[in-house]
């Protein structure tokens, strides 16, 4: 039991939190682009926070499930509909078997993600991590995007149940401001800030930055102001943080995200911090980007900020609602209730009535045997009272 994919969409491969560990050995951490939507989704459908997700960009996929299940929808609105009908985002969706999810172009945002309740999709673990490598060709789904007629099989063969699912909803989340003509994302400054000049520095983080259509899951390219540097911005290579921010000899910056090298020799005037790289990679080719620097522990803060935001979704998505209560369990768990109580009451009533009718009404044969002895013996009676009264009066 699992998915059929009918079309396979944009970029469209399977992903977690990342692969970590082995870097030093040459190996990507892939993961997701946006862990913020993937974070959510996996919480509305109550699933571990590394279970595997399904992430496209761009154009989403359309998919045949072959199970009953639930799933979730989050990141960038894909106009996405179940059998023809609209299927909100941050919801949890309940599809029947043989439905067909279907996702167009992405109206707002770039990236989306599908959890599916269970444990998501069944694929192999490698190095720790359920995330596709596409340079090395393994991991995810056979190390590649997904194809037209692959099958993907479900953790859990058929799920069509959670509890208080009325609850498992949150509004469209505001975080991204897509509304917003220009993003400010939040920089902790270097690790080689030293080899910019104050007026490269200045121009970083005072002038405006475009996204352009030469970005994907490696990294984002982005135009505008050249940042002038002290000397050239070649180093020696060393490692490559998730948003680190190279400065190429062109002066422009290059973003590094989820499927970057692991070490690279361009100067690093900053890493964008944690929390504000959804906004980033949701961001379409020609959108503007803002710098604005921050201190390693207000990032750290921002972080944890995050963690508890989380912790309040999980709490509120799995409040008490009308529909937290499946009729079929509740029938299992109340049979041996009612049977325990039914007995018990059956051995409180009175006697009379638990008896059957031969018990309350008797046997007539027995009954007149029972009476002549009696009318026998009144009889007799009689004389011997009135001798004895004869006598008391004599």
């Amino acid at each position: 039991m699992g998915l059929v994919v009918r079309k396979p969409g944009v970029y469209t491969s399977i992903q977690d939190n990342g692969r970590f560990g082995y870097q030093g050995s040459g190996f990507s951490t892939n993961g997701v682009m946006d862990h913020r939507a993937y974070t959510i989704a996996n919480l509305l459908v109550e699933n571990e926070p590394n279970a595997p997700v399904l992430e496209f960009a761009l154009a989403g996929p359309m998919l045949r499930f072959t199970t009953k299940t639930i799933i979730a929808l989050t990141g960038a609105d894909f106009g996405a509909t179940i059998d023809g009908e609209p299927a909100p985002r941050y919801t949890a969706l309940m599809v029947k078997r043989g439905s067909i999810l279907r996702f167009g172009a992405a109206k707002t945002g770039c990236y989306g993600y599908l959890a599916i309740a269970g444990g998501s999709v069944r694929v192999p673990e490698v190095m720790g991590s359920r995330s596709t490598n596409l340079k090395c060709e393994f991991g995810g789904w056979k190390g590649r995007t997904l194809m037209t007629g692959d099958y993907l099989p479900f953790v859990t063969k058929s799920l069509d149940f959670l509890p208080n699912l009325g609850s498992h909803r949150i509004d469209p989340d505001p975080f991204y401001g897509f509304e917003e003509g220009e993003v400010r994302v939040r920089v902790v400054p270097g690790p080689q800030e030293d080899l910019f000049t104050n007026q490269g520095i200045e121009t970083f983080y005072g002038q405006t930055y475009t996204t352009t259509a030469k970005c994907d899951r490696m990294g984002y390219r982005l135009d505008g102001p050249e940042i002038e540097t002290r000397h050239g911005s070649d180093i020696i290579s060393d490692g490559i943080a998730f948003g680190a921010v190279q400065v190429p000899s062109h002066g422009r910056p290059i973003i590094m995200l989820a499927d970057r090298q692991t070490t690279g020799g361009y100067a690093k005037i900053g890493t964008i911090a944690t929390v504000d790289i959804p906004k980033l990679v949701q961001r379409p080719p020609g959108s503007r980007v803002r710098f604005e620097p921050v201190t390693v522990q207000q990032a750290q803060e921002l972080l944890r900020a995050e963690a508890r935001q989380f912790e309040m979704l999980a709490l509120k998505v799995r409040r008490p609602s009308a529909d937290g209560i499946s009729p079929r369990r509740t029938a299992r768990r109340l049979t041996p209730i009612l049977e325990r109580q039914a007995a018990k009451t059956q051995a409180d009533t009175l006697w009379i009535d638990r008896a059957n009718r031969a018990e309350r009404v008797g046997s007539r044969n027995a009954l007149q045997y029972d009476e002549a002895p009696d009318k026998k013996a009144g009889a007799n009676d009689a004389p011997q009272n009135a001798s004895r009264g004869n006598g008391r009066t004599a």
